[in-house]
């Protein structure tokens, strides 16, 4: 007769048995892509929650063991990410009930949570706002005393060509030239006629959709001011994506990329200069692409924090 588990049955764990298998340390052990609720307040004070992809590791000292205990990640992870919004300090908690859970197995332990932050954004003219969705990243790994946590996100901005606004420049020039000559009056309401039509203004400066990916190490072990760190940013850029566009909006939009004429280098730098400032940052690393629509690759940049 087949006999069902019972509650005080022992179950057999192989996991734990030394084996005659190949025998060594390893790195990193554990479960990637775990789906998880997660709260999360961006420095507003509006706690948001959303499901997040989780990995949990710990690294595996002990040569002679087979393998961890994932399930107790896994409990720990669940717990945790339930309890309440994350803070810097809650991961830290949370990595240190990794190695003890692992006592003997484990000296190293690792986290990373992705998701997507929703924020609400004003209208650059109009009385509209809409929702902008910030991808977050945070990877947090525990060694001893040695905690380091890095949150990454993207900022998605509007970049035109400084060197193909002057080309076009030049060419309107020529265009003005060619219509109407030294010796011809110059009236205004034909000229400001002109300057209205397509033959008028007969080329246009080329501009992309552009990203700064942003990782950061924050200061402290609180909640980070991460939608200040993205306000900063997209007001030193000055060409953010926009959510609600009407006709005034886009005009607006269309002015502040004439206003903010940048290389990829440019952008960088910019971005390098408003963070470097910021004291809630310990340290930050960045990449700025610029994805042209002159050609098919991309013009990136790279900057870190300036050190005062």
């Amino acid at each position: 007769m087949y006999i069902h588990d019972s509650p005080t049955r022992l179950l057999p764990d192989v996991a734990s048995q030394e084996h005659a298998l190949a025998i060594g340390t390893l790195d990193w052990v554990g479960m990637d892509g775990m789906e998880m609720p997660v709260a999360f307040d961006a420095g507003d004070g509006d706690v948001r929650s959303t499901g997040a992809r989780v990995g949990a590791f710990v690294n595996l000292t002990k040569p002679e063991a087979r393998g961890i205990h994932m399930s107790r990640l896994y409990l720990l992870v669940s717990d945790a990410l339930s309890a309440g919004p994350l803070t810097v300090g809650g991961i830290r908690e949370l990595l240190e009930s990794f190695l003890s859970s692992h006592e003997g197995l484990s000296d190293h332990a690792r986290i990373t949570i992705g998701f997507e932050h929703l924020v609400r954004r004003r209208s650059l003219r109009s009385d509209n706002s809409g929702w902008r969705a910030y991808p977050i990243t945070i990877d947090a790994t525990l060694s001893g005393a040695d905690f380091c946590i890095q949150i990454t996100t993207d900022v998605v901005y509007s970049s035109t060509c400084p060197a193909s606004a002057a080309l076009s420049r030049q060419l309107i020039q020529d265009n003005f030239a060619k219509t109407f000559t030294a010796d011809q009056p110059l009236d205004r309401d034909t000229i400001l006629a002109w300057l209205g039509t397509e033959k008028g203004i007969v080329a246009t400066p080329h501009a992309q959709r552009s990203t700064a990916t942003i990782r950061v190490k924050p200061v402290g072990e609180g909640v980070f001011n991460l939608i200040g760190m993205i306000d900063n940013v997209e007001g030193a850029l000055g060409t953010p994506v926009q959510t609600a566009v009407k006709r005034a909006d886009e005009q607006a939009f269309a002015l502040a990329n004439g206003q903010n004429l940048m290389f990829c280098e440019d952008a960088a730098r910019r971005i390098q200069k408003a963070l470097s400032d910021d004291a809630t940052i310990a340290d930050f690393h960045l990449r700025v692409a610029h994805h042209e629509s002159l050609h098919p690759h991309d013009a990136v940049a790279f900057a870190s924090k300036v050190q005062r």
